[in-house]
């Protein structure tokens, strides 16, 4: 015969209610307590930050494709307050560090309902901005999409984005795309080494891109050397290539390279400005 005291627990546990398992919560939202607390506690050097997320994607097809990298902690959509969408960008929070620059190497740049998404670090990704260090590349297969040209032109730098122009309609690309580096060392060292290179059996130019809002003037001047030089170190999340001063103050290109072509002139026709 059972003790009373058995018994009654047993019953006591048979009523209560099984809660539903809920492993795409935010943890902001369910911890009990919650508020600031949680946002000290999240392991920021474990979180990536993923961008240009199509509208059909949720946390639960998010989980899915990053759990394949490593175990995933927290996964969290930011989502307007009315319409319950999210905003076409998330953060993912690993077990641990190494699954997260894993992922990054991985899953960067993988169309996903059609669309490239963006992984890196998010304690990084407010550090990063442009210093102008923007290349146009031309004469792409229809084949190369924008992962092959981000995994192709990061080994010459940290590359804060990587795009492939494409018909609106179609969705085909219209051969040429656009890259940017966080420094002019690594534009510079990627025109040289890669201007003219076979990818996909195809030839690729490599240029400075044109500046928008201007009469054909490019990328990588002089003047905007000398602006990237004396930005702050952790303005452009990494530091710019050091100054060396050339006539007039202006910092001189580097040793071999010639003035970015097409300086004064404008972009040849239907070539968009970056």
């Amino acid at each position: 015969r059972r003790c009373p005291l058995v018994q009654a627990e047993a019953l006591k546990t048979a009523r209560t209610p099984k809660l539903p398992l809920q492993p795409f919560t935010n943890k902001m939202a369910s911890a009990p307590g919650g508020g600031i607390q949680q946002v000290y506690e999240r392991n920021q050097e474990a979180t990536i930050y993923v961008g240009n997320l199509d509208p059909k994607i949720d946390e639960e097809v998010l989980w899915e494709l990053m759990v394949q990298c490593g175990p995933v902690a927290n996964i969290h959509l930011p989502r307007d307050k009315i319409t319950q969408q999210h905003q076409g960008y998330g953060f993912v929070e690993f077990k641990n560090e190494e699954d997260s620059d894993y992922t990054i190497k991985i899953m960067n740049m993988i169309r996903l309902f059609g669309k490239p998404i963006r992984c890196n670090k998010s304690s990084q990704d407010k550090k990063t901005s442009e210093v102008g260090a923007n290349l146009f590349i031309g004469n792409l297969e229809p084949e190369v999409d924008e992962k092959m040209l981000y995994d192709t032109f990061s080994a010459f730098g940290v590359l804060l984005f990587a795009k492939v122009m494409r018909d609106p309609d179609t969705g085909a690309s219209r051969g040429f795309g656009f890259i940017s580096y966080d420094t002019f060392e690594a534009s510079d060292a990627a025109l040289a080494g890669m201007n003219g290179q076979f990818l996909c059996n195809r030839p690729i130019s490599v240029s400075y891109a044109y500046k928008k809002e201007t009469k054909g003037e490019r990328h990588g001047s002089a003047a905007e050397r000398l602006i990237a030089a004396n930005r702050p170190a952790n303005a452009i999340g990494g530091g710019a290539l050091a100054a060396a001063p050339g006539r007039g103050g202006m910092q001189a290109l580097p040793p071999g390279m010639p003035p970015a072509p097409g300086m004064g002139q404008g972009p040849p026709p239907g070539m968009p400005r970056m």
